[in-house]
């Protein structure tokens, strides 16, 4: 046999992460973690890899490529069961993981493409949002929406679900399409940002503001019913139970939800206590105020 075809006994790192396909770098970091056991060293102190050491890298590349996690490639290697031509080397159940995870991320990759041709399609940040808010949005004249209505559907998106943000998106819905109401809903707001940190809480003026925000909640809820999205809302809420009959009742849950994602989900109470607002007491006071005028108002129609 030629010299040149006489194939070495053992070979240094260089050579085996090159037949493998691999670098030296990873073959390194398989000692460090346990997945590949330290081979002998030759007389100048470096590593030499013999055939089984080879057969375990090809094997371990496999099953990396396969996108097999190496923490269970070498729980793998280490099943004491034997493995014959047909075997599984141990990795039956590794493999079901795998694919249940495999599954997951291809949902994600949907959900993310969708995002994508949402975004595209209607050209803004409102395709970021969830179909169920976004699909209400989507009609309204370019331009007639602010950076701010798309912050608080964001938020309450968050903090209560998609389905209470769609209910809330009639809100602006009704303020996009109403300019003196917009008008007025500006001059509330800019009211209530005045109540700062040196107002104190019985002054004049947070009960004069509350009583101004209450005011024009009357006024926008009488346009809602008026122009006919409070039917929209009917609506929503029907169909919305149809595809999602155990969420309606529940809608403390659904805020933080984001379902096959892996994150925590949170209950409204925790969603709202970790979103920050730079409200001063007199304007916390002047919240008050207006849920109480509110709910006065209720009992007396």
């Amino acid at each position: 046999m030629f010299s040149s075809l006489v194939p070495p006994r053992q070979v240094k790192i260089g050579d085996a992460a090159s037949f493998v396909g691999i670098t030296p770098r990873a073959i390194r970091h398989y000692h460090e973690i346990g997945l590949l056991p330290e081979p002998e060293r030759g007389s100048d102190d470096r590593r030499r890899y013999g055939y089984e050491e080879m057969i375990r890298l090809l094997w371990i590349r496999k099953m990396a490529d396969a996108g097999i996690a190496l923490d269970d490639i070498r729980e793998a290697f280490a099943d004491p069961a034997p493995a014959g031509a047909d075997g599984d080397l141990g990795v039956a159940g590794i493999l079901e993981r795998l694919e249940r995870t495999l599954v997951a991320q291809e949902a994600e990759l949907q959900r993310q493409r969708t995002a994508v041709q949402r975004m595209r399609t209607r050209g803004s940040r409102i395709g970021l949002l969830t179909d169920a808010v976004a699909s209400r949005l989507e009609s309204l004249p370019e331009g007639s929406l602010r950076q701010a209505d798309l912050d608080n559907l964001l938020v309450i998106e968050r903090m209560l679900g998609p389905l209470v943000a769609a209910v809330n998106a009639t809100r602006y819905i009704a303020l996009a399409t109403h300019p003196g109401l917009r008008e007025d809903s500006d001059r509330v707001d800019a009211a209530e940002e005045a109540l700062d940190d040196t107002i104190t809480v019985d002054d004049p003026r947070v009960a004069q503001v509350a009583a101004e925000r209450h005011a024009f909640e009357l006024a926008l809820n009488s346009v809602i019913e008026d122009s006919g999205l409070a039917q929209g809302d009917e609506a929503l809420l029907d169909s919305w139970e149809a595809l999602h009959p155990a969420t309606v009742d529940v809608l403390q849950d659904e805020a933080g939800q984001d379902p096959g994602r892996g994150q925590k989900s949170m209950t409204a109470v925790e969603a709202i206590q970790k979103m920050p607002y730079d409200w001063s007491p007199a304007r916390l006071r002047c919240i008050e105020l207006v849920e109480e005028m509110a709910a006065h108002e209720s009992t007396t129609h």
